[in-house]
């Protein structure tokens, strides 16, 4: 397991090995997408979210190379920032997650605009604060939307054997066990830089599965634990899929006033835990505030 020390090393030597293949070009934005140019994006965000078992915070660094305008490599890693109160009292822990690679495509057509991404971690984090199941993952994710006027309906599909936070959605517990899962919904486009995202989503399990809880420390018991929210009682628990099955809907505001900045809100109901998360975000892209900067000058 490799410490914060080392952790940040391996981000630092990923961003030094894009910055060396880089040729000059313009700025890309997506690490889904690519940019006619090609391009290298610098990213920092710090994100959160608050629910009955605590909150959840994370900053990551990511770093993310864009090959002409369809095709994306990227690397980073997060800190957590956590807090939660058990039967053992009030706990918070802090440290590196797994260090993550993701590669990116995706084509506009006149039909349908698809985006495809494969990332994969290595297990980096710390297991016993549920930073890390570790083990190595993937998912796999696929989209198509289209845009109609203001909005732009999607549906998000894909595998992996871990389910994966969302931009509105960073769960108190992480897991390992193979699963499928599908979000649909619109992206509402509601002028002066806001847009506003509603959606559903479906998380579909099989076969052996653990939970790793961000809210329960290792060792310890905490509260609750009703409409089988196992991570508000147990550090790790295995069992079947049901442990892990979950839908729900997610509603999310987000605010670009820069093309460098961004703002997001977001709220999720678990209809199969009856759970409710509130998140927030702050991002910046380093690469597109510098170059703007720049252009200043």
């Amino acid at each position: 397991m490799m410490d914060f020390k080392e952790a940040r090393k391996a981000l630092l030597l990923a961003i030094l090995v894009a910055v060396s293949t880089r040729t000059a070009a313009a700025q890309g934005s997506s690490p889904a997408a690519g940019k006619a140019n090609g391009g290298l994006d610098w990213y920092e965000a710090f994100e959160g979210s608050a629910d009955s078992s605590g909150q959840v915070m994370m900053l990551t660094s990511s770093a993310t190379y864009h090959f002409g305008e369809h095709f994306s490599l990227g690397a980073g890693i997060p800190a957590y920032f956590t807090r939660s109160t058990s039967t053992a009292g009030t706990t918070t822990n802090d440290g590196m997650g797994d260090f993550f690679v993701a590669l990116g495509a995706s084509w506009k057509r006149p039909t349908l605009n698809y985006a495809t991404s494969l990332t994969g971690s290595v297990p980096t984090g710390d297991s016993a604060k549920g930073f890390s199941t570790g083990h190595f993952t993937f998912d796999w994710n696929n989209r198509v939307d289209h845009d109609f006027g203001i909005l732009t309906p999607f549906i998000d599909a894909g595998v992996g054997n871990t389910i994966s936070d969302t931009l509105f959605f960073h769960r108190p517990f992480t897991s390992f066990g193979y699963l499928a899962h599908l979000e649909g919904g619109t992206d509402v486009d509601l002028s002066h830089s806001f847009s506003l995202t509603l959606s559903a989503y479906d998380i579909a399990p099989w076969g052996t599965q653990t939970i790793f809880s961000r809210a329960v420390a290792k060792g310890a018991t905490g509260s609750g634990g009703q409409h089988g929210r196992v991570f508000e009682t147990n550090h790790q628990t295995t069992g079947g899929a049901s442990i892990n099955q979950d839908d729900g809907l997610s509603a999310g505001l987000s605010f670009n006033p820069r093309p460098y900045l961004d703002f997001d809100l977001g709220y999720t109901r678990s209809m199969k835990f009856a759970f409710n998360t509130f998140s927030w975000g702050v991002g910046v892209n380093l690469s597109k505030l510098i170059s703007s900067r720049n252009s200043i000058k």
